[in-house]
């Protein structure tokens, strides 16, 4: 059984830097994540932080609910303001935990954190999520207009990859509905296939050229801060090698999908790894 812990934060907004070093803070509503529970996300770097620590028991069995976030947002986006810089400030929600957990339906802390950001605005705001969650909050995103990215985690085409490699993360059909509905609202879609998992890059490109603003792809050996080295750490190697997906656990395998989105989509709406994701 998953454990829920409520805590009080000390901040809301941390500054960030190194992969997200376009971005001037992280807001993390949560910490620990449930989509890594019952093998889920096993490519999930964060896992392998001091952050992984923060309760006992196994990374995906809890989740922390920071649950005074709200007003120390609200303090500290006022205090920016203030000082003249909020217009300018560039936040990504979140780095090391989705935004959407299982307990958001109840404690409402990204929600929250949207209303605030709603009536202090910033430069830009990134809901980084593979959560179809987000729906419920397409009304205060869509207020947010051109300040708002909706970033949807969909790592394949493939749904019996999905299954293999992350069960706990909702079907690729129902991530791409969540993606159309965005869109569909006029909110600034972005599809992070992010770690690309294998896929049928053809049939990939074709489901997302008409959902998608945006497409960022990364890697295993682009995008986990350490060359490889951290997925290689976590057994990433190995399980390719047990599901017989080994020739897709290599340098340059994801040129072919590239390619193919860049014939859909256009060179300026695919982007790579942290360039992409600091495109903001």
């Amino acid at each position: 059984m998953r454990t829920y812990i409520e805590r009080s934060a000390t901040r809301a907004l941390t500054p960030t830097g190194g992969f997200l070093r376009g971005f001037g803070y992280s807001l993390n509503p949560y910490t620990g994540c449930a989509f890594g529970d019952g093998g889920g996300c096993p490519f999930c770097y964060v896992r392998a932080l001091p952050v992984a620590r923060a309760h006992p028991g196994r990374w995906g069995g809890w989740v922390i609910a920071k649950t005074n976030l709200p007003e120390l947002l609200e303090r500290e986006l006022t205090a920016l303001d203030h000082r003249g810089r909020l217009a300018g400030a560039t936040i990504f929600m979140s780095s090391a935990t989705d935004p959407y957990q299982g307990i958001e339906r109840r404690a409402r802390l990204t929600r929250r954190a949207l209303e605030a950001f709603v009536r202090h605005p910033p430069r830009r705001v990134v809901i980084q999520t593979r959560s179809p969650m987000i729906e419920r909050d397409i009304d205060l995103i869509s207020r947010l207009e051109e300040r708002a990215i909706a970033s949807i985690t969909l790592e394949t085409n493939d749904d019996s990859v999905r299954r293999a490699i992350t069960p706990t993360s909702p079907a690729v059909a129902r991530r791409l509905t969540t993606i159309r509905r965005l869109r569909t609202a006029g909110i600034f879609t972005q599809v992070a296939i992010s770690p690309m998992l294998p896929n049928d890059p053809q049939r990939f490109a074709d489901l997302v050229e008409g959902v998608a603003d945006r497409v960022i792809v990364d890697t295993y050996f682009d995008g986990d801060g350490a060359g490889g080295r951290r997925s290689l750490a976590l057994g990433i190697g190995d399980l390719y090698q047990r599901l017989g997906y080994a020739d897709w656990f290599k340098p340059g395998v994801e040129r072919e999908l590239m390619a193919a989105m860049r014939a859909r989509l256009g060179d300026r709406r695919v982007l790579f790894s942290r360039e992409g994701f600091n495109a903001i």
